[in-house]
């Protein structure tokens, strides 16, 4: 059985991995990215469009499946080389959470939900995941990939 994931991170630090067909977590460490299997599926979830920016968007920004590749370092320069995992991110469009927070189990009744988004990366139940995928209009999941 896959498993799922949200991931966080801001909007244009998640827009690179999708130009780039990678992800990246947690400042770019390894330990949490080697939590996640190939044929996990993971959803972006950004606070803010900019890293370290007080332009809140807390919405889903992206969604996919992770690659067979283990996680891998990458050398962005000045002596940053972030782990990475290569994922099939699908066409979706971006998702307000505000509309699925008391549809979620994960936010359900929580008055603090974004508390829990603090660590970076966090295993979500399968419900979760295809309520996030349907509000991104993320055709190509379905009940029987997920």
């Amino acid at each position: 059985m896959n498993g799922h994931w949200i991931a966080v991170a801001a909007a244009e630090h998640v827009r690179r991995g999708l130009s780039g067909g990678f992800m990246q977590v947690c400042h770019g460490k390894g330990a949490p990215l080697r939590r996640i299997k190939p044929g996990d599926h993971v959803v972006y979830y950004s606070p803010t469009a900019t890293f370290g920016g007080l332009d809140r968007l807390q919405a889903f920004t992206a969604i996919g499946t992770v690659r067979e590749r283990e996680p891998y370092r990458a050398d962005m320069g000045n002596g940053f080389q972030p782990f990475r995992r290569d994922v099939d991110w699908l066409e979706a469009q971006e998702a307000p959470i505000r509309p699925l927070l008391d549809r979620l189990h994960l936010t359900a009744g929580q008055r603090n939900w974004g508390y829990q988004l603090r660590f970076g990366l966090l295993g979500v139940e399968t419900h979760d995941f295809e309520i996030i995928a349907s509000a991104m209009s993320a055709h190509a999941v379905n009940a029987a990939s997920l």
